[in-house]
């Protein structure tokens, strides 16, 4: 499957209903100028995609293993929002902490075009270290050396779509491929069938492949490696603020 995904035309205007404001042009042979056309009067902080769905008040708790630690991350929806690229940004904040230590706090930037698609237009990482800040490692904004929007989630995924999640050279290339739509899958939040499964990985981090299955009307439920260092977390709560 990854080495079709890797084959497959990078699409961020993906498959029939996805953005037709969006496109790779080919510079040449083998390569993609990767080059969105972002419109802010595009966009809204209203992000009602059913795979995706983004609330303000809303915090999903995920829970699992990293490393033999006991990994729990917690992403808060916030009413708070900034400005990308002249875009309206939903901010959403996820705190990841390793047997109750934090060791990374994430500040995400997202919109939602008008056909339902949403961007995902930069994030802003702290990392810690017994207890103090180590580093930014990962961040980046759109419009800021030469970093574009990438898809968090189309408005109608369709098996063996490809697209780029992000795009900041060197920093975050993440690409994602739709896997299945018909999944299924048991966590401590629930019991769902009809799951949105995709398989994604990162040029720069070679041999690291990860699937991430999603849930209509709920979100993101499983986030776990497939390939490289074993990792999983489940999501084993939704509270509502």
């Amino acid at each position: 499957m990854l080495a079709c995904a890797a084959m497959a035309l990078l699409l961020v205007a993906g498959c029939d209903g996805s953005p037709g404001h969006t496109g790779a042009t080919k510079e040449r042979a083998g390569h993609e100028a990767y080059a969105p056309h972002i419109d802010p009067a595009d966009f809204s902080t209203k992000i009602d995609n059913k795979y995706f769905p983004l609330k303000p008040g809303t915090t999903f708790v995920y829970e699992g293993k990293f490393h033999g630690a006991a990994e729990r991350d917690e992403m808060g929806v916030t009413h708070e929002t900034r400005r990308v690229m002249g875009v309206k940004c939903l901010v959403a904040i996820d705190r990841v902490t390793e047997d109750g230590r934090l060791i990374e706090q994430t500040y995400d930037w997202y919109a939602q075009d008008k056909e339902g698609n949403v961007w995902y237009f930069g994030e802003h990482v702290t990392e810690y270290k017994n207890g103090k800040v180590s580093g930014h490692e990962g961040s980046w904004e759109s419009g800021v050396d030469g970093a574009q929007p990438g898809l968090a989630m189309p408005v109608d995924p369709k098996t063996g779509q490809t697209y780029r999640q992000e795009y900041s050279k060197g920093v975050a290339e993440d690409r994602a491929t739709v896997v299945r739509l018909d999944g299924s899958a048991n966590v401590p939040y629930g019991s769902f069938k009809n799951v949105l499964v995709t398989e994604e990985w990162t040029p720069l981090e070679k041999g690291v492949v990860e699937r991430q299955y999603y849930v209509a009307g709920v979100g993101d439920i499983i986030e776990t490696t497939v390939k490289g260092q074993p990792e999983r977390i489940e999501l084993v709560e939704v509270k509502h603020g």
